[in-house]
C-alpha cells in the first residue's frame, strides 16, 4: 500500500459527515430561542399592544409582531394555509400546536414575596419578568452584521421590552426600551476575509476585532434615507424617541458619533422634539468614576430625566385588564456592538422606571433588597459580560467562528442565496398570481429612467486624466451611473491574497468628483454601492433624490480564477429595486489568452450560475440585466488583416470573426443577450499613452475585449468608446433608456381579491380565462376635478343639466359628511324662534354622555416557556 493510499484510508475512516441541518440545530439549541406552550400567549408582542387588540384576534396565533418571529420564513406557507381554513378547522389546527412562533432573545421570570402594607400582614406575591426580543430583519453575529439596511432595519435590534413586566394581584406595569446598532450603514473587513454577498452598508470596520477597531463611513450621503426610515419605523411603533449614544470620543468611535449626530440633525425637521439624543462617553465615565458613577450620573442628566418623566410607563389593572396609563416614548440605546455598555445602561433605566411606579403605588418596596436583587440578576442574565477573560474569548470566537454561525442564521431566516421557500400547493392562488402578473399594467404606472454604463480595464494605474470624455460623451444627465473596472490593482500574488482597497477608493473619489463637478445644476450624485474582487470593481452612482426610492441594494462576487479558488478573474454583481423594477449589473474579467475561448465561456456560465443574492435571487431573476466586462474575447483573423481593416474603419469582417458574437450565435455564452452595433475601433491592446496598437514583442491582435451586453427591454441609444489613453485598453460606454414600474398596492390588492372571489365562485365547467378577461377594476370615483387655472374654471369640465352642475352620485357618497351638520331629527337642526321655544326644546335634549372607561382586556400571566 502506498503512502498516499494509506493516508486516504486513514482520512476516510475518520471522516465525520455532518447533517446539513446541524448548524441550524446548534443555533436553536443555544438557549436563546423561546416559545410559549399556551397558544393565547404572544411572546412576540409587548403588553401595551396586546391589550389594544380586538378581543376576537387577541388570542389568534396568526396575529403577531413579525419583526421578532424568527421562524416566520419556515412557517409562512403554513400560516397562509391556516388563513384559508374555516374557523372551526383553524381551531382544530391550533389545538395540535403544529405551528409554533419562536423569538430569539431572553425571557426571565422571577416570583417573590414582598412586604404588604401594615393593614395586611400577608405578603404580596409579585412576578418580575424581563423579555428581550431580538429583531431578525438584519440579523447576524457581532462582527458580521452591523449598521442599517436600505429599509431602515438595524443590526442587533432588540426590543428589550424590559417589559420589565412587574405583576401583582392589583397591577401590571410594563416598561419598554429598544437598542440597536448605529443606523449608519457599514461594511466589515476582517483580516483577509471578504463577504461573498451582503446587503447595502454604510460604515466599515477594519482589522482584527479585539480591543481596537478602525471605522470608516463609506456612504455618508446615501445613508440619510435609510436613517430616516429607521426612525420613522420607531416613531410609528413607539412614539417619541430619545437616543442614548454610548460611543466614546476617541478617534475610532468619534467618526461614527459625528455621523450619527449629523443624520439626526438633518432629520430634526421631520420629527421635531419627537426625536432627540444624548451622547454619553461610557468608557470615559467608567475610567473616571467607575460603574457606580454611571448609576448616579444618568439620573441627573437633564435630558434623560425629563424624558423619563415624559415617556412614563404602561400600567394596567390586573383584575379587570383596564389600561390606566400608557407609555408614550422609548429610549433607544447603542454602543458599538450593543452588548455590555448598552445592557448596563438599560438596566439602570429599567430600575428608574420601576422606581417611578413604586413611588406612586408601593413606596415600601423601594427599599426591598430582595426585589432589586432579582431585577439585577435578570438583567445580568440578559447579557452583561464584564469579565475581561470572557471579553478576550468572545473577541477570538467572534472573529474566527462567527462566519459559520452567520451562515446558520441566514439558513434559518431564508437569506442564503441558494434557498427557495417551500410553498403549499394552492392551484387557486397560483392562478390568481399568474393572472395578476399578466395584468400588471392595470394596477401600475411607469416613469422614464436613463442609465449610463461604462467599463474600463485600467491596467493597474491610478486616475491620471479627465474622465469627462468617458462619463459625458453626450449632453445628458443619467439617473444612474454604473461603472465596471478591471485590473484596478495589479494582479500580483500579494493583491490576490489580501487586496488593498485604497486604489479602488481613489477611483471612487475621482469618478464621483467628476460627475458632481459636471452635474451641479441637476443635483448631487452619491455612491450607492461599491464592490471589489481583487482587481475587478463595480460602482453604482445615483442621483441623491433617488436614494429614497431605490431599495434592496445587494452586492456579491464569484471567483473564477484557478477553477474558482483565485479572484484574479471573476465577476461582481450588484442588484437593486428602483421602485418596483429590479436591476442587476454584472462586471467581470474573463479568462485571457487568444485561444482560450472555451475557458471564457466557462467563466461566463460559472458567474451566471454561481453568482447569487439573498433570498435565492440570481442574475436571471431580475427584470433588467446589464453586463459590463472585459470579456477577453478576441478576433479570429491574422494580425495584419485586423490592423489593416481597423485603419480602413471597415469593421464588418472583424465582427464576423469576433469570438463573442460567434459564442452568442452558437449559444455557448451570453445566449439571449443583446449588444449594440460595433461601430468603433477595437479597444485592446494599445501602447499606453498613445493611439498605437501593441508594438511590443508579442504584437497582440487588436480586439473588442471590453463589451456591454443587456436584456430585459432596455432601449440602447449610444454604444461607443472614449479616447482616454491612461491604459492599454480604451473605455467603453453605453447609454440606456427604459421604464421603471410603480405598483399601486391598493389597486393590486383589489384586483387580487376580485380574481380570487371570481375563482371561488366558479362552477365546474366554467371557462375562468373568459371570466377573468371580462373583469375590470372599478374606475376611480373619489378623484376630485382638477383645480381652476387662469384659462379654465374647475366646473367647466362638469356636465351641465339645465343650468345645474351634475356630480356623479358615487363621488357624493364617498364624500365625508359635514361635521357641522346635525341630523334631521335633532332638536338642534333648526333655530328656535323664541326663548320659550328654546326652553321647551331643552327639555327634549339627550342626557349628557357618561364617560366610559377604556375597553377592558384580560391580562395573561406568562405561560410555560421553552
Amino acid at each position: 500500500m502506498s503512502t498516499r493510499e494509506a493516508y486516504l484510508q486513514t482520512l476516510n475512516s475518520n471522516a465525520v459527515f455532518e447533517h446539513p441541518c446541524m448548524p441550524l440545530t446548534k443555533i436553536l439549541s443555544s438557549g436563546s430561542f423561546y416559545y410559549a406552550l399556551d397558544s393565547p400567549w404572544d411572546l412576540s408582542t409587548r403588553l401595551a399592544v396586546r391589550l389594544s387588540r380586538d378581543s376576537r384576534i387577541q388570542y389568534d396565533i396568526g396575529v403577531f409582531d413579525e419583526r421578532f418571529v424568527w421562524n416566520e420564513y419556515i412557517i409562512r406557507s403554513l400560516l397562509d394555509f391556516r388563513e384559508k381554513l374555516d374557523p372551526h378547522e383553524r381551531q382544530d389546527l391550533d389545538r395540535c400546536q403544529f405551528i409554533v412562533l419562536a423569538i430569539q432573545g431572553y425571557v426571565g421570570v422571577s416570583t417573590m414575596a414582598l412586604p404588604a402594607p401594615p393593614v395586611n400582614a400577608a405578603p404580596v406575591i409579585a412576578t418580575l419578568s424581563l423579555i428581550s426580543r431580538l429583531g431578525w430583519k438584519r440579523a447576524g453575529t457581532r462582527f458580521n452584521t452591523r449598521g442599517v439596511d436600505d429599509d431602515g432595519n438595524t443590526a442587533n435590534f432588540v426590543e428589550a421590552s424590559t417589559e420589565t413586566i412587574l405583576s401583582t394581584d392589583q397591577h401590571s406595569v410594563s416598561y419598554t426600551q429598544v437598542r440597536g446598532s448605529v443606523p449608519c450603514m457599514l461594511f466589515l473587513h476582517l483580516l483577509s476575509f471578504s463577504s461573498h454577498s451582503s446587503s447595502t452598508v454604510f460604515w466599515e470596520q477594519q482589522g482584527i476585532q479585539t480591543f481596537g477597531q478602525r471605522i470608516q463611513i463609506t456612504r455618508p450621503q446615501a445613508s440619510q434615507p435609510a436613517f430616516e426610515r429607521h426612525f420613522a419605523h420607531l416613531t410609528e411603533e413607539y412614539g417619541a424617541i430619545h437616543a442614548i449614544n454610548l460611543l466614546g470620543t476617541k478617534e475610532n468611535e468619534a467618526t461614527l458619533t459625528a455621523a450619527y449626530a449629523k443624520h439626526l440633525y438633518q432629520a430634526k425637521g421631520i420629527w421635531g422634539d419627537q426625536l432627540s439624543i444624548t451622547h454619553y462617553d461610557f468608557h470615559n465615565a467608567v475610567r473616571i468614576g467607575g460603574h457606580d458613577s454611571i448609576v448616579r450620573e444618568l439620573g441627573h442628566l437633564e435630558d434623560i430625566g425629563d424624558h423619563m418623566d415624559r415617556f412614563g410607563f404602561t400600567l394596567t389593572d390586573a383584575s379587570t385588564g383596564e389600561k390606566i396609563t400608557e407609555q408614550h416614548g422609548v429610549f433607544r440605546t447603542n454602543c458599538l456592538d450593543c452588548l455590555d455598555r448598552t445592557n448596563f445602561v438599560q438596566d439602570i433605566l429599567s430600575r428608574k422606571a420601576i422606581e417611578q411606579f413604586l413611588g406612586l403605588v408601593h413606596r415600601e418596596w423601594l427599599q426591598a433588597s430582595a426585589f432589586w436583587t432579582h431585577h439585577r440578576e435578570l438583567w445580568a442574565e440578559n447579557g452583561v459580560l464584564s469579565d475581561a477573560t470572557k471579553s478576550v474569548s468572545r473577541a477570538y470566537i467572534n472573529n474566527f467562528q462567527d462566519k459559520n454561525k452567520q451562515i446558520a442564521i441566514d439558513m434559518f431566516l431564508g437569506n442564503l442565496n441558494n434557498q427557495t421557500q417551500v410553498n403549499i400547493f394552492d392551484p387557486v392562488r397560483d392562478m390568481v398570481r399568474k393572472t395578476l402578473s399578466e395584468r400588471i399594467s392595470e394596477y401600475s404606472s411607469t416613469r422614464p429612467c436613463t442609465i449610463f454604463v461604462g467599463t474600463w480595464n485600467v491596467n493597474g494605474r491610478p486616475p491620471s486624466e479627465s474622465l469627462i470624455p468617458w462619463l459625458y460623451p453626450r449632453d445628458s444627465e443619467p439617473d444612474i451611473f454604473v461603472l465596471g473596472f478591471q485590473e484596478i490593482v495589479l494582479l500580483t500574488a500579494q493583491q490576490i491574497i489580501q487586496t488593498d482597497p485604497e486604489k479602488r477608493r481613489a477611483w471612487e473619489h475621482k469618478v464621483v468628483e467628476t460627475i458632481n463637478d459636471r452635474s451641479k445644476s441637476s443635483g448631487e450624485y452619491v455612491l450607492l454601492r461599491s464592490e471589489q474582487l481583487v482587481g475587478t470593481a463595480l460602482f453604482v452612482i445615483v442621483k441623491s433624490e433617488l436614494t429614497s426610492i431605490i431599495r434592496n441594494v445587494e452586492g456579491t462576487t464569484r471567483k473564477t480564477g484557478l477553477r474558482g479558488i483565485s479572484g484574479n478573474k471573476g465577476g461582481i454583481g450588484v442588484r437593486l429595486d428602483y421602485h418596483d423594477t429590479s436591476f442587476c449589473f454584472v462586471t467581470a474579467h474573463l479568462a485571457a489568452g487568444h485561444s482560450n475561448v472555451e475557458e471564457r465561456s466557462t467563466d461566463f456560465w460559472t458567474i451566471t450560475k454561481g453568482l447569487h443574492f439573498l433570498k435565492g435571487k440570481t442574475i436571471a431573476s431580475h427584470d433588467k440585466v446589464i453586463w459590463l466586462a472585459d470579456t477577453n474575447y478576441r478576433i479570429d483573423l491574422p494580425n495584419e488583416n485586423v490592423r489593416s481593416l481597423v485603419t480602413e474603419r471597415y469593421y464588418d469582417p472583424l465582427v464576423g470573426s469576433d469570438q463573442l458574437r460567434l459564442a452568442i450565435e452558437t449559444g455557448e455564452a451570453f445566449a439571449g443577450y443583446d449588444e449594440g452595433p460595433l461601430l468603433f475601433p477595437p479597444t485592446y491592446k494599445y501602447d499606453v499613452g498613445t493611439d498605437n496598437y501593441d508594438s511590443s514583442e508579442k504584437m497582440r491582435i487588436p480586439a473588442w475585449t471590453d463589451r456591454i451586453l443587456f436584456q430585459g427591454g432596455l432601449d440602447l441609444s449610444v454604444y461607443s468608446r472614449a479616447e482616454l489613453r491612461g491604459s492599454d485598453h480604451r473605455p467603453v460606454f453605453a447609454l440606456f433608456r427604459t421604464e421603471v414600474r410603480i405598483i399601486d398596492t391598493i389597486k393590486r390588492a383589489a384586483l387580487s381579491r376580485l380574481l380570487l372571489e371570481t375563482t371561488l365562485a366558479a362552477v365546474p365547467g366554467e371557462m375562468l380565462e373568459e371570466k377573468f378577461a371580462a373583469l375590470a377594476l372599478p374606475s376611480d370615483t373619489d378623484d376630485l376635478p382638477a383645480p381652476s387655472s387662469d384659462d379654465l374654471n374647475w366646473w367647466d369640465k362638469l356636465e351641465i343639466n339645465k343650468g345645474s352642475l351634475v356630480v356623479s352620485p358615487p363621488l357624493l357618497e364617498a364624500a365625508p359628511a359635514n361635521p357641522f351638520d346635525s341630523p334631521g331629527d335633532s332638536p338642534l337642526s333648526s333655530c328656535p324662534s323664541s326663548d320659550e321655544e328654546l326652553y321647551s326644546h331643552a327639555a327634549d335634549l339627550p342626557l349628557p354622555i357618561t364617560p366610559e372607561p377604556v375597553t377592558r382586556r384580560k391580562i395573561n400571566t406568562l405561560g410555560p416557556v421553552k
